[in-house]
């Protein structure tokens, strides 16, 4: 579901108030530092940058004094914290960007930094949820999509499951207290599927529940 970006959200992360009878559980956005390592590989482009100022260095501190050294290897350094720098920038847009909603019914997802988009998940077109656990908390949950739910891993980027192009997954990438969340969005899952729908079939038959 397209979300005008003119248009103020009556709820942060919501194109429109929930309908009567549905609440708001959770909202949370990603962790921009956790975003940029595993989103966009900080941590290999930090890893790239410093093996190749030591290589630098080592190449050229048997030809120069020390400090002549140390000279010529500053500008892979500089460039290497100008693209770190850029990465992180663009990890705190998409972050700042970013809202996820779970509420009793559904999994709500605000993303996109220059096109904003509000997916909505009912939990009933939910198969399954994988949870991404790292060690200082944050995590990321991806969505097993179910029927005629086909989204583009292009357009969910980052918040999409990585490397799985085929199927895409849906995913609240890097949030705080991913345990936590995972709970939440669990029980609430499991308490709308096994809710049942009430349907009015034409007069004279007998009100049917799934």
């Amino acid at each position: 579901m397209s979300h005008d970006d003119f248009a103020v959200e009556p709820i942060e992360g919501l194109p429109e108030r929930p309908p009567e009878g549905e609440q708001i559980l959770w909202q949370g956005r990603p962790d921009t530092l956790a975003l940029a390592r595993e989103a966009l590989n900080l941590n290999w482009i930090i890893g790239y940058f410093a093996i190749l100022a030591a290589w630098r260095f080592i190449s050229v501190v048997d030809l120069l004094p020390i400090g002549q050294a140390i000279g010529a290897t500053l500008p892979v350094a500089i460039l290497g914290l100008v693209v770190c720098g850029l990465l992180y920038a663009i990890a705190l847009i998409q972050a700042r960007a970013t809202m996820y909603t779970i509420t009793t019914s559904r999994i709500a997802m605000r993303i996109g930094a220059a096109l904003t988009l509000t997916i909505n998940l009912p939990y009933r077109e939910l198969g399954n949820a994988a949870l991404d656990l790292r060690k200082n908390g944050t995590g990321t949950i991806a969505l097993d999509t179910t029927g005629q739910t086909k989204i583009s891993y292009l357009v969910l980027w980052p918040h999409a499951r990585p490397w799985r192009f085929g199927s895409t997954q849906p995913a609240l990438r890097c949030i705080p207290d991913a345990e936590n969340v995972a709970r939440i969005l669990a029980d609430a899952a499991e308490a709308r599927i096994t809710t049942p729908q009430i349907t009015r079939v034409a007069p004279g038959g007998a009100v049917a529940a799934e």
